[in-house]
């Protein structure tokens, strides 16, 4: 998969090397702003309980 994505980018290796590093960097940049604020609360790890006190 990742070698055809490098075939198919414009440009010579450098070039295909800005590109690919701001392709990654778009990819988590969406995944930060919009995917896991959205799948935040259906995930369970905010229902976690501590309990005081402890064995001793």
């Amino acid at each position: 998969m990742y070698g055809w994505i490098w075939r198919h980018l414009p440009g010579n290796t450098p070039i295909r090397a800005v590109i690919a590093l701001l392709l990654v960097l778009g990819i988590v940049y969406v995944l930060f702003q919009y995917v896991f604020p959205w799948a935040e609360p259906l995930l369970p790890f905010g229902n976690v309980t501590v309990d005081e006190g402890g064995t001793g």
